[in-house]
């Protein structure tokens, strides 16, 4: 799943050790722009790690995730994990094509009369 959202928090670094070794989480909350601007917390692993606690909150991003349900004690658990991660540029304004070029001297009338109007 893939979505484009704006930074809304950057939560603290969650760091810890496992049978594997240790390990590194950076949870991200996005808003995601649409009717309700829902809020939605990431969670990236790793290298990502770092990579997402350089944003900052405002800041668009597209982001792709692995929903992931586990179950715990007779509960479940969702877990949003990213695995992709991609920063967009600001769109800077379309140029305006259908205006004509700005004149660069006053017109000159040569001799002709200003009051010489046809009505």
């Amino acid at each position: 799943m893939e979505f484009v959202g704006l930074v809304y928090k950057v939560l603290p670094v969650v760091k810890g050790t496992s049978a594997r070794g240790e390990w590194t989480k950076q949870e991200v909350v996005f808003e995601l722009p649409d009717e309700f601007n829902r809020k939605l917390c990431v969670g990236f692993w790793g290298d990502k790690a770092q990579e997402a606690a350089a944003l900052t909150p405002g800041e668009q991003v597209e982001v792709a995730i692995n929903l992931e349900s586990r179950e715990y004690n007779g509960r479940w658990y969702t877990e949003a994990r990213a695995w992709k991660l991609a920063r967009k540029q600001p769109e800077a304004p379309a140029p305006i094509a259908d205006m004509p070029p700005m004149p660069t001297e006053e017109p000159s009338y040569s001799g002709m009369p200003i009051d010489d109007m046809p009505f």
